[in-house]
């Protein structure tokens, strides 16, 4: 690492050829699906018994018949081949927060010595990798290595390409010897079933003809980009995926001038190539645009079935990662990469149906009207009740560092429900009909009731958990996180708050059942409502309030975790059938030992760069400086030789501060992670005063300035 490294890196992103122009964008609907084993490809290569029967497990309607097995593999093979396809693999998410694959051929050999392209049923529905060398939190030992993969059969098969070839990928739970969960997918699928059993349980409260439910989702995810050449010269980008130094520049992002800006070409040209990829996977990317911080992009899909939309997003994030790569740019995943500056998420926006409508979307009869009261009030109890088990899916190193400014949300949870309809809740809880002060509003289900407003209702981004329509849009989750977590506990403690409203509606009788909802709905507000939030999340003011209002306010990771871990967590989970005990205690293990470890190898990386990188440019300089004085001393140039002897003093000030500081953190790695990161942070103060004394043309470590604007 040299200064010259760091010229040489701004001259050569400063040469990138200029992107040419394309007559027309190679994203077509006619490749949407393309490398999917979808309804079109089923339908080709299955016999029409044999797709009718898969198509009805997919869609939920009906369990999988084993009979149709070897069928089934033998049409993904030809597919998969028809598409350049050598190997297979059961593409699974362990707890390492990322996805898995074992690659295996499709080659085999006859009795006779001869090769042949062979995949069966077994082949398909179950696989054998090594469990124990994935995280288990003592589910799984070294000695006890043996796991297993499933069919996920409403997660449709796909391609992945690579340059000399494809691999046929097979969504799959992963399971340990004894059953044990080891993945993120099987308590999804668990959460899903819960909260549409929940669903269909209250809809016959209400009379409504038997439907499908189905649970939906819309995952906007943000990420960084910067130069490659910057990236190599950056060891804690390369080693944490964030910058432990680092000074913001002048102009970042006050003159909000990124956001929804003018998209760079070269940014464009990779954006393009992305959706290209995206909607061949069949992965509807719709939005793409600048995000606030420079650099600091987005891109969102349209809704889709919870678990094939958490699918999605895993390969998203891939795509973008190697994208970037072909493109000379580096993705950045990381919640926080750069200090100062806007972090990233995930918005997580969820939503349930039945049959043709969205629940959260009032409706046009009185009847639509209640059921969307109820199941809104449901979920503000649900989010009350148990707003530290949802912080919890929020947590890691990275989020911790993001949670709370730049249009983060803050720790605390909270409910934005909007001042309209806060107007009619309250109106719920007074128990009284008043007239709407707003236009365009409409009748809910019972006659005594007051009336709703549609869809009437401002944006608030600092809130955690934000209705936006017909949809709550949950704001805390972080960009390199898996959002399984977060939807996992979201079904679970949906489904919960639903069968208490389950429970006290089946008890009415008919003639009594609008006023009884009436009286439900007022009092579950009254005895929820302390969640509801609508004013500015970053304030001071609220969390002085939400602490008047015994509001969990969870800033750290460990915190967050150990609500996770708790009791009442654990009885949710085995309740519905999430999590069994054992395995609530190896997920927090898994999640403490994943955080420890990231928060000291950042701690391992500032003080190897602090050492071997700062330090000694730092001595340098104060060479030069020293011999600079020296010569004016000899010279006698008197005003030279003060301005000489300031700067000198202030820079032996803050290497003597470098090295006390270094000293510090290296005593603290061998200590707690509450240690490592006090240090880190002081640190990181003297090194980032350093930036901005020691000459420019010396500073070994590539800066914000060209990080954030030179791509």
């Amino acid at each position: 690492m040299s200064s010259s490294n760091r010229i040489h890196a701004i001259d050569t992103v400063a040469a990138y050829p200029v992107v040419p122009m394309r007559e027309e964008s190679p994203a077509s609907t006619n490749h949407f699906g393309e490398n999917v084993f979808n309804e079109a490809a089923i339908r080709r290569f299955l016999p029409n018994t044999v797709a009718k029967k898969l198509l009805a497990t997919i869609r939920g309607e009906a369990p999988f018949d084993p009979s149709i097995a070897d069928d089934v593999a033998n049409a993904m093979k030809e597919w998969a081949i028809s598409h350049g396809a050598t190997h297979f693999t059961h593409w699974f998410q362990p707890l390492t927060g990322g996805t898995a694959e074992k690659h295996d051929s499709f080659l085999d050999l006859t009795d006779a010595g001869e090769a042949v392209m062979n995949f069966s049923g077994k082949n398909l529905i179950q696989g054998e990798p090594d469990a124990s060398s994935f995280p288990s939190g003592g589910l799984r030992c070294t000695f006890e290595a043996r796991g297993y993969t499933a069919w996920d059969p409403t997660s449709p098969a796909f391609i992945k390409r690579h340059r000399n070839g494809a691999t046929l990928c097979i969504p799959t739970i992963f399971c340990s010897y004894r059953g044990e969960v080891l993945d993120k997918k099987t308590p999804l699928l668990r959460s899903i079933q819960a909260v549409t059993k929940a669903v269909e349980r209250l809809m016959r409260c209400f009379k409504a003809p038997q439907s499908h439910t189905r649970v939906t989702l819309g995952v906007e995810q943000e990420y960084f980009l910067i130069d490659k050449n910057f990236y190599l010269h950056r060891p804690d980008l390369v080693q944490t995926g964030r910058t432990v130094f680092g000074s913001p520049p002048a102009k970042h992002q006050q003159l909000e001038d990124h956001y929804f800006g003018s998209i760079k070409p070269r940014v464009l040209a990779f954006m393009t190539e992305v959706e290209d990829e995206l909607w061949k996977l069949g992965i509807p990317a719709k939005t793409r645009h600048n995000e606030v911080a420079p650099a600091q992009f987005e891109v969102a899909p349209i809704f889709e079935d919870l678990n094939l939309a958490v699918d999605h997003n895993m390969l998203t994030m891939e795509v973008l990662r190697q994208v970037a790569d072909r493109h000379g740019l580096v993705c950045l995943l990381h919640e926080k990469p750069f200090d100062g500056v806007n972090g990233s998420g995930k918005h997580n926006n969820w939503s349930v149906a039945y049959g043709y409508r969205n629940l959260l979307d009032p409706g046009h009869d009185p009847q639509e009207n209640a059921v969307f009261l109820t199941v809104l009030c449901a979920i503000i109890r649900a989010v009350d009740l148990h707003s530290d088990i949802l912080r919890s899916s929020t947590a890691g190193a990275g989020n911790e560092h993001r949670l709370g400014a730049n249009e983060a949300p803050p720790a605390i949870m909270s409910v934005f429900l909007g001042d309209q309809l806060m107007e009619v809740m309250a109106q719920i809880e007074k128990g009284g009909v008043m007239k709407s002060h707003h236009p365009d509003a409409m009748r809910v289900g019972v006659d005594s009731l007051p009336p709703l407003p549609r869809d009437a209702t401002d944006r608030n981004r600092t809130s955690p958990f934000a209705f936006t329509g017909n949809k709550f849009e949950f704001r805390a989750c972080g960009s390199s996180q898996s959002c399984a977590g977060a939807n996992i506990v979201l079904n679970t403690i949906v489904a919960e708050s639903l069968d208490f409203f389950s429970e006290q509606l089946e008890q009415l009788s008919d003639n009594l059942f609008n006023e009884g909802l009436q009286k439900l709905l007022k009092e579950t507000f009254g005895r929820h409502k302390r969640v509801v939030f609508n004013g500015n999340n970053y304030s001071d003011e609220w969390v002085a309030e939400a602490a008047r209002r015994g509001l969990p306010n969870l800033k750290t990771t460990m915190e967050a975790l150990r609500a996770f871990d708790s009791q009442v967590s654990k009885d949710l989970f085995r309740k519905y059938d999430i999590f069994s005990d054992m395995e609530i205690d190896s997920r927090f293990e898994v999640f403490q030992e994943e955080y420890h470890r990231k928060v000291r190898i950042e701690g391992e990386t500032a003080l190897e760069m602090a050492q071997s990188i700062i330090m000694p440019v730092v001595i340098d300089e104060y060479r030069r400086l020293a011999s600079a004085c020296q010569v004016a001393m000899d010279c006698q140039f008197a005003g030279e030789q003060d301005v000489l002897r300031q700067k000198a003093a202030l820079l032996g000030r803050r290497m003597t501060e470098l090295q006390t500081r270094s000293d510090v953190l290296a005593r603290a790695l061998r200590g707690l992670h509450e240690e490592i990161l006090a240090a880190m942070t002081d640190l990181r103060e003297t090194v980032d005063a350093l930036e901005h004394i020691v000459d420019d043309a010396r500073w070994p470590l590539a800066k914000y300035r060209e990080m954030l604007f030179i791509y």
